[in-house]
């Protein structure tokens, strides 16, 4: 008998067709975990006060973006510092009024999303979900994954997500046409 995968032994019912691991005495529970899964461990930065941004997204992309010393109201200016999709640490200058939602990396445009405070309808993002697999030096046109995602979720009767949508679009907009 099993319930919820563990079976009447009290074990996990994946146990027993485990293969023989290596020995983890002396190992710290990541280092053990990421052994066994054979997977390289990826950074995360946690959220200080004086940061606009901190996240990333699944290719292992993870970074955080601060005001840049010097950044005025007229050159609003941040710093944007990670590790790329491959582990690669990276620094990045970001003047906000350069940014180009038509032709923009995930970088950039989280950069603008945090700047204007654009509302993420409590998720982690005001940007369509096709970002989640962008590397570092990727660049699309936001604007045209905005008009799809409104499209198939019109297409999906999903009129609250579309209208969410839509209005994460018009923020973008407004950014373009104030230049």
């Amino acid at each position: 008998m099993s319930v919820n995968g563990i079976g009447a032994t009290g074990y996990p019912a994946w146990q027993g067709a485990r293969k023989t691991q290596q020995n983890t005495a002396g190992k710290s529970f990541a280092e053990s975990v990421n052994n066994v899964a054979g997977v390289k461990g990826h950074t995360v930065y946690l959220k200080t006060d004086d940061m606009l941004y901190s996240g990333g997204n699944g290719t292992g992309l993870s970074f955080y973006i601060k005001y840049a010393e010097g950044s005025t109201e007229d050159d609003p200016t941040v710093i944007a510092k990670g590790v790329d999709e491959n582990g690669d640490e990276f620094e990045q200058t970001i003047h906000i009024n350069k940014i180009n939602p038509r032709n923009a990396s995930l970088v950039e445009m989280t950069a603008l999303e945090s700047y204007m405070g654009v509302d993420k309808n409590g998720g982690l993002t005001s940007l369509p979900p096709g970002t989640g697999m962008m590397g570092l030096n990727d660049r699309t046109n936001f604007m045209d994954m905005f008009q799809k995602q409104i499209s198939d979720m019109n297409l999906l009767s999903q009129k609250k997500a579309a209208a969410y949508y839509q209005y994460s679009m018009q923020a973008y907009w407004d950014f373009m046409n104030k230049k």
